[in-house]
């Protein structure tokens, strides 16, 4: 995609990404998290503002730093990184709370047409995962980039 991103610094370990959202509200701190589940290749993707005094991820913060779309296409160059360094991997997202769902959902659905050159995309509806689909209202979403 070609959308304008924030510079992404990755730990060693390409599981956790931290970038700086810059707006209105000033200067906020951000964490890209991938986790592993009880799946075997495959993984949760967690991001929201970092929490200064804990160093770790709050997924809960609402910044309203006027820079969403920004955000969220910093998330996918993560995403984008990540399957570099773990091809065959699964993606797993979901949001804290169904406005947030929503909100990726929103974002899917507007660049699906490019996100789907790179990844195989799935909504989970109704307990069962199927292809992405616009117009559907999903629980959370899966990505699986293709082969290179």
């Amino acid at each position: 995609m070609k959308l304008e991103k924030y510079t992404l610094i990755a730990e060693d370990s390409f599981m956790v990404y931290e970038f700086t959202s810059s707006g209105p509200k000033g200067i906020i701190p951000k964490i890209v998290k991938f986790s592993e589940t009880n799946f075997q290749g495959l993984y949760n993707v967690a991001f929201g503002d970092k929490d200064l005094s804990t160093g770790g991820l709050n997924d809960l913060a609402i910044s309203n730093n006027g820079d969403s779309e920004k955000v969220l296409a910093t998330v996918v160059e993560a995403v984008y990184s990540f399957t570099d360094q773990f091809p065959g991997s699964f993606v797993y997202a979901t949001g804290s709370n169904k406005a947030r769902t929503r909100l990726y959902r929103m974002g899917i659905t507007k660049y699906l047409k490019e996100i789907a050159k790179d990844f195989e995309v799935f909504g989970l509806r109704n307990h069962e995962w199927e292809i992405f689909e616009k117009g559907i209202e999903y629980e959370a979403f899966l990505a699986k980039r293709k082969k290179l």
